[in-house]
């Protein structure tokens, strides 16, 4: 049989996982890549990026409340979502991968590198920041991710994208028309989206990110309202020996909004030996 062509033509399964029913998703084969996706986000937001990674074998699981996933029954801390992660890598056999995190799954990337340092063998922190003590976006974007309703109305997502992206949500709203879709169709629980918001406020990766030991990629774009650039460059000063690549004109959503050769700075680190 031929494998599936398309990311959103991929086996979905669920594995119940400390209490949890995780949706996940494995697509592939080649070198193991984990994608971690961002706040009330679901794993099918990934199909824009997937053509470009290359030949890998790609797993991504929809965090407690989002997607398909069933919400933890208290809000978990990135620790513990962190734990998650690596038990449900363990339960499809990817005892070592490269990791990707994306914004909110950008942290869980980090605590994930730090407490299962054996687990991760290099690790991509895209369009995130260090946790608690970072530098703020805008006062506009932090008041429109207080709430998940632009995963729940399409008017709302379509007023409020440009300002709270920027990058190409700014300058061709036209190609989030996908992302869109994905976003609509499985919107976070409010329960889910509160519970990822109390684990971003309760972590800083500022004491810890010197013991990441994986080789390490920060990339951010430098028109995001929702983690200012300078995020980035903390980032790459607090994890030994991470590089640092910006996007010109990359807003929030570079990775799936069609920026050009993203996918290729990720592949080429990541094919490194």
């Amino acid at each position: 049989m031929e494998p599936p062509a398309r990311w959103d033509e991929a086996e979905t399964c669920f594995l119940e996982v400390s209490g949890i029913r995780v949706r996940v998703r494995v697509m592939g084969s080649g070198p193991p890549l984990a994608l971690l996706m961002g706040i009330g986000a679901n794993l099918d937001m990934w199909q824009p990026l997937v053509p470009s990674l290359g030949t890998r074998e790609l797993v991504a699981f929809d965090a407690p409340g989002t997607g398909g996933s069933s919400a933890a029954r208290w809000p978990m801390s990135m620790a513990q979502h962190a734990a998650l992660a690596g038990k449900v890598l363990d339960r499809l056999g990817f005892d070592r991968c490269d990791v990707l995190g994306v914004s909110w799954g950008g942290l869980l990337a980090q605590k994930l590198a730090i407490a299962q340092p054996a687990r991760v063998r290099r690790l991509v922190l895209a369009a995130t920041l260090p946790g608690l003590g970072s530098v703020p976006g805008s006062p506009s974007a932090m008041r429109t991710l207080l709430t998940p309703r632009r995963y729940y109305s399409r008017e709302h997502f379509t007023r409020v994208a440009p300002a709270l992206y920027g990058g190409r949500a700014r300058t061709h709203p036209e190609t989030l028309t996908r992302e869109m879709h994905h976003r609509l169709a499985r919107p976070p629980s409010p329960a889910g989206y509160v519970a990822q918001m109390v684990a971003t406020w309760t972590y800083s990766g500022y004491p810890v990110l010197h013991r990441v030991r994986a080789p390490t990629l920060v990339i951010a774009g430098d028109d995001d309202p929702i983690v200012p650039v300078a995020n980035a460059r903390l980032l790459a000063r607090l994890v030994p020996d991470a590089e640092l690549h910006v996007v010109p004109g990359g807003g929030h959503l570079f990775l799936i909004d069609g920026t050009p050769g993203v996918g290729a700075v990720i592949g080429a680190f990541l094919d490194r030996p």
